[in-house]
């Protein structure tokens, strides 16, 4: 029997495995990298080890370390909670190699489901339908190239390890398919150590559906219906919600049946989800299976009344099911918000910092898996999700009802999230309508009103004194500078003339600058500024044309600078190269995501500060175009 639980992860999952651990009577452990070090989850556990630093390579990606961890902690048990090490099949490995049980799938089956490509081929075989495309085992460029015109655009590039979005590129000209190739191979690379890609028709508006399965060691196996995870950006969940109003009951029987059929075609326990897409015709097609417990697993659980960590933990112990596919019928309506740190009105950059205010209101029928509070830092290396806002109602408009509420009653403040995309969705009428494909957030953003009020006279002052201090050498080559900047929609042109001892405003902002130009309570190359604890974004105008000498953007630094803190991939561009506006400079990673960086106008390179692997801060320099 397991008695003390290792958990192999962070944040809020590992907060929801270590309570479900000691409703089992189980004591639950923990390990930390040096980011975490005064994290949440870590009050969660009745011991805790550290592992290695922030980056994830060298800490909750080091095996090694987790399990001499789990030794040195007295555990008999892991559990990898999601990501990380939780689909390596080399891991499980190990763990059960080191004389621990490993709360999940067998590692054959990690290994069958764990590559899409294998997992496509054994389902095809269980008489699972899959979506047409390629997953041979040629992976020359070359092949794959001639593979993607034979398919047609639009066109999926997907790793074939992993999950959660990364390496996954959508092709609709095949002109741009050696450069989305690149990508997806280094993020899959990065993220899963394999960079083997399948190629996959794009089905443009489907549902994304997927059933929760369970199976013991006894040969037992059923579903927890489904979950609809449609809503979605850069293929990453960001509503969930079972039961699914696409689904009637005899196709939620035969989807079902389909799951459990892939579950059995590689003789797989314990706890795992199934994913498919599903078009209006009411045609399914098998996504991928994440031998894993999935992020929106609450939402089953609220809906068919089963706690699934628990079952995890029973199925580890070798004992039966003791539910049957009978006995499940869903029960009112479940959804689930992700609360992330990325900043929706910007593209979606990820964010981080320290959470100032942290309060989800808590009422009958809601939920907070969360591993923030307030105080809490947020670091750059790692997924964005903060926690995960889960209400249930007896039917779908009362729960949409309860979201609305609670998200529109929930405080956060310190870094940027995407808490008004939240809100935006959740009284939306498409989403209200169930009108939920995977498109959902391409053609409703435009609707959304994401930005902030228009900014007050205090936050443009004091973006202003941020440029003035980062431009003090303009004292000395001319006495009247001119500032001109964006916030919230807002561009703000000012002139700022230096008497000897403080800059005095002119045009959109009048009178001296209190405080001077060497205030340092903000970050002017970052591009936020804080003002009452809440960080506001600026950025600048659009580049100008090359006659506008009065524009500091044209006049002053062509500085290309992070606009986040992350790690360099790789470098597109070298001095001397001449770029057009938009080209590609720099691939930055932050957050387990790949972000280009384009030049903002047309110019000349004058030099390339950063170099690949390197890690930078918000607002360095990385390449100066003249």
């Amino acid at each position: 029997m397991i008695r003390t639980l290792l958990i192999a992860n962070r944040g809020e999952i590992a907060i929801r495995v270590a309570r479900a651990a000691r409703e089992c009577g189980i004591s639950p452990v923990g390990v930390y990298s040096d980011a975490d070090t005064d994290a949440l989850f870590r009050s969660a556990m009745d011991a805790s080890l550290r592992i290695g630093p922030g980056p994830a390579a060298e800490s909750y990606l080091d095996g090694e370390r987790i399990v001499a961890a789990a030794k040195t902690l007295g555990a008999d048990a892991l559990h990898p909670g999601y990501g990380f090490l939780s689909e390596r099949a080399n891991f499980a490995e190990l763990v059960i190699g080191s004389g621990l049980v490993f709360v999940g799938p067998a590692p054959a089956a990690i290994a069958a489901m764990g590559s899409k490509i294998d997992a496509k081929r054994r389902v095809r075989a269980a008489g699972v339908p899959v979506v047409p495309g390629y997953d041979g085992d040629d992976q020359q460029d070359e092949h794959l190239r001639a593979e993607a015109a034979r398919i047609g655009t639009p066109l999926l590039i997907k790793a074939s390890a992993g999950g959660g979005g990364r390496g996954m590129r959508v092709v609709t000209d095949l002109a741009e398919f050696g450069a989305a190739l690149a990508s997806a191979r280094r993020e899959a690379k990065a993220g899963f150590g394999d960079d083997t890609v399948l190629l996959e028709r794009y089905l443009e508006r489907p549902r994304h559906v997927e059933f929760q399965v369970l199976g013991d060691a006894h040969g037992s196996v059923l579903h927890l219906g489904e979950r609809e995870c449609s809503i979605q950006r850069r293929h990453q969940k960001v509503i969930e919600e079972a039961p699914s109003v696409a689904l009637d009951a005899g196709l939620r029987t035969r989807m079902g049946a389909a799951a459990v059929d892939a579950a059995r075609s590689v003789g797989y326990t314990n706890a795992g989800t199934v994913e498919f897409m599903l078009d209006a015709d009411g045609r399914f097609y098998f996504l991928e299976m994440n031998a894993r417990l999935q992020v929106e697993h609450p939402v089953t659980e609220l809906v068919y009344g089963v706690d699934l960590v628990h079952q995890q933990l029973r199925i580890a112990n070798g004992e039966r099911l003791t539910i049957t596919q009978a006995d499940l019928s869903p029960r009112g309506w479940a959804i689930e918000a992700r609360l992330n740190a990325e900043d929706p009105a910007h593209d979606f950059l990820p964010q981080s910092g320290t959470l100032t205010a942290f309060d989800v209101p808590r009422a009958p029928g809601v939920r907070l898996d969360s591993g923030v509070a307030a105080g809490s830092g947020v670091p750059i290396y790692y997924d964005s999700l903060l926690a995960k806002i889960i209400v249930w109602g007896a039917d779908r408009a009362a729960a949409i009802a309860r979201l609305d509420v609670t998200l529109r009653e929930t405080r956060v403040a310190g870094i940027a999230t995407n808490l008004p995309l939240l809100c935006a969705i959740a009284g939306d009428a498409a989403f209200r309508a169930g009108d939920t494909t995977t498109r959902f957030l391409d053609e409703r953003m435009p609707h959304f009103r994401l930005g902030d009020a228009p900014a007050g006279d205090a936050v443009k002052r004091r973006i202003a004194s941020a440029l003035l201090a980062r431009g003090s050498e303009w004292r000395v080559a001319r006495t009247d500078v001119p500032l001109a900047f964006v916030v919230n929609g807002e561009t703000v042109r000012a002139g700022a003339a230096y008497d000897g001892t403080r800059w005095i405003l002119s045009g959109d902002l009048q009178g001296p600058l209190d405080g001077g130009a060497a205030d340092a309570s903000f970050d002017a190359a970052g591009g936020t500024v804080t003002v009452d604890g809440r960080p506001v974004r600026w950025n600048w105008p659009a580049p100008p044309s090359a006659d506008a000498e009065d524009d500091p953007r044209a006049a002053g630094s062509g500085d290309v600078v992070a606009p986040m803190p992350g790690k360099i991939i790789s470098i597109a561009v070298a001095p001397g190269a001449a770029v057009e506006e938009h080209a590609l400079l720099v691939v930055l990673e932050a957050m387990k995501m790949e972000h280009r960086i384009e030049a903002p106008r047309a110019g000349v390179v004058q030099s390339v500060s950063a170099s690949a692997g390197t890690l930078v801060a918000a607002g360095a320099t990385l390449v100066e175009i003249a």
